[in-house]
């Protein structure tokens, strides 16, 4: 996820694209660049870093006089953080510049394409790839919005792009494909941005575009086409509303809700370019020089390791690789365990920065085992130290508490299950075309669900708010979502609570349960089901008040039923885990609490 701005009117351009900028470094902070054209020349700054580096960089340098610029903040998918993958990107011919948000999943072939031409590139980066496409296609194209056009139909993947070429320096030409991108119409001015507070203060009407559509604007007008053809769109701008904090949360009333509600959208990202539109095929090419593991040994803290925890049985039942879970601050001091030949570690962290996860890493390396990273941040310290690296895609998660970066984490094991799976021949191509569908779906049972579920953890919330301990029960794949369900519990209303293994109630914990002691209990819809209805009536019989996250049609006699869609286990996670994360969420809300910055929390653990 990266931020893009583009203005054009009556100002002096660069300076309101370094304030929209200010205002998108949210989205993204690795590096931060601008663009404007002046006398038939493109101009480009970039600086590696916090967006404090740019404005650095712009100080030392004239002022410039520019009215139409555009400007990228960016978080690394492709290429690690550094001033050569910095945004914008120019052609060979430095007569074009691009910012982009998104990813081109087939850049390598038409990268391939250009550089038989004769196109060099400078950079890591897909953007730079699209850019010179762009300016190749020009040559056999009547005009710039013609080959823009064309080259955006020949890249596949998501994209929010913003163009600029010297030849025309008043004229900004954007689009967006499955990338946010918005059209903002001022008095003798024009925006286009990745989100609304970028120009709020300038205009609150707004036009919304959709995908495969083009917008050509300067400081008097724009036209708004579609993409496949390059016929006139119309429609009517929206006014805003809404107040510069709500619009940087999208009028979510905290980053942690809107980061819930952005579940669908991390997994349409975390698909993109690994699995194949049609077919059984997983593409991970960052797996494909290493061998199948003989015995996986998974390493994370926190909410990952419960992320671990549950990809264990997809990569148990679906690949047929013995998995092996454990707490990083717990393995780093155990005695030398015994590693087979064969064996490979998995560490997982969120912002590859986690102490314990990376010195557990480091210890790994030493005793000679393959280590595997899986993490959100390009050019982190287990991204640049791992022997290979998948990238979970999730984009900034400003929230201290994780949501969408377990959903994130998820979707990589299971797509590592499966290439495993094919690579062993443990999954039948059916079988694995079948689950790959599954995956697909998601997205749009999640968009469709998600406000349902969230009036429904509103209504449980004030019902339950006031107990002092939760008890989270689970059985298999769901024992790990017990456990993320209780941590985020504690971690968002400082509610005691603690996740159990279903089965284990008996063995102690249930002398606790009494009517003041409410039970969070998973009874999904899989073989396990019957087995957690039977402790859930253990739990009754002494009183306890139940809440049972089950499935429509699944028969229970507990005080609260929440039902939601139901999914084949193991994949019925994806849906459990917002509605855990849903009711924490109300939960701390109700009570009011600070929801995105609990106390004595930070977001990412770099200190052991």
């Amino acid at each position: 996820m990266c931020g893009i701005i583009g203005y054009v009117g009556h100002r002096p351009a660069v300076p309101v694209v370094v304030e929209g900028l200010e205002r998108l470094e949210y989205r993204g902070y690795d590096s931060a660049g601008v663009a404007w054209a002046l006398r038939g020349r493109i101009h480009v700054t970039r600086a590696k870093g916090k967006l404090a580096a740019l404005k650095e960089k712009l100080a030392a340098s004239p002022a410039v006089t520019a009215t139409c610029a555009m400007g990228h903040t960016r978080w690394a998918t492709h290429g690690v953080p550094a001033e050569r993958n910095a945004h914008p990107h120019l052609s060979n011919d430095r007569s074009l510049a691009l910012v982009h948000n998104g990813i081109i999943e087939n850049y390598q072939e038409l990268k391939a394409e250009l550089s038989a031409r004769g196109y060099v590139f400078h950079s890591e980066t897909d953007t730079e790839v699209l850019v010179n496409l762009i300016a190749e296609r020009r040559k056999s194209e009547p005009d710039l919005l013609h080959a823009f056009a064309r080259a955006l139909r020949e890249a596949h993947g998501a994209y929010a792009v913003c163009l600029l070429d010297c030849a025309e320096p008043d004229t900004l030409y954007a689009a967006r494909m499955s990338a946010p991108l918005i059209f903002g119409l001022g008095t003798g001015e024009n925006f286009v941005a990745s989100d609304i507070p970028a120009f709020l203060p300038y205009t609150r009407r707004v036009l919304f575009l959709e995908d495969g559509e083009i917008v050509r604007a300067t400081a008097s007008g724009h036209a708004l086409f579609r993409l496949a053809d390059l016929s006139p769109v119309g429609r009517e701008p929206q006014t805003i509303q809404w107040d510069m904090q709500a619009a940087q949360k999208d009028g979510y009333r905290h980053f942690m809700l809107k980061e819930i509600f952005e579940q669908p959208r991390v997994i349409t990202d975390g698909l993109a370019g690994r699995a194949a539109p049609a077919g059984d095929g997983v593409l991970l090419p960052e797996l494909a020089h290493l061998p199948v593991p003989a015995r996986l040994h998974v390493v994370a803290c926190g909410t990952s390791y419960h992320a671990g925890l549950w990809g264990r049985h997809l990569l148990e039942s679906w690949a047929g690789i013995p998995v092996q879970v454990e707490i990083a601050s717990e393995f780093r001091y155990r005695e030398s365990p015994r590693f087979g030949e064969g064996d490979m570690a998995l560490v997982i962290s969120q912002s590859g920065e986690t102490a314990d996860t990376l010195a557990a890493l480091r210890l790994m390396k030493e005793r000679g085992m393959p280590v595997l990273g899986l993490c959100n941040v390009v050019g982190s310290s287990i991204a640049r130290e791992a022997q290979a690296v998948l990238f979970t895609q999730a984009g900034p998660e400003i929230s201290v508490a994780s949501t969408k970066a377990m959903c994130s984490q998820m979707l990589t094991l299971a797509l590592m299950a499966l290439h495993w799976g094919e690579r062993t021949d443990t999954l039948e191509p059916a079988r694995r075309r079948e689950l790959l569908e599954l995956l697909r779906s998601l997205p749009a049972l999640l968009d469709d669900n998600l406000p349902e579920m969230h009036a429904t953890a509103r209504e449980l919330a004030r019902k339950y708010a006031q107990a002092r301990n939760f008890f989270y029960l689970g059985r298999g794949h769901c024992f790990p979502l017990a456990l993320e369900g209780a941590l985020k519990l504690k971690e968002l209303s400082y509610i005691h609570a603690e996740g159990y293994a279903a089965g284990e109630m008996k063995h102690g914990p249930i002398a606790l349960v009494d009517p003041s002691f409410p039970t969070f209990a998973l009874a999904l819809d899989d073989a396990l089901f019957p087995k957690v209805k039977s402790n859930i009536e253990e739990v009754q019989a002494r009183q306890g008040k139940v809440i049972a996250l089950t499935n429509p049609g699944m028969e229970l006699g507990t005080d609260d039923v929440w039902r939601i869609p139901r999914l084949p286990a193991p994949l019925s996670a994806f849906a459990a885990l917002p509605a855990l994360q849903l009711f924490s969420y109300e939960v701390a809300d109700y009570l009011g609490k600070d929801v995105d910055q609990p106390r004595n929390l930070a977001k990412s653990v770099t200190v052991e």
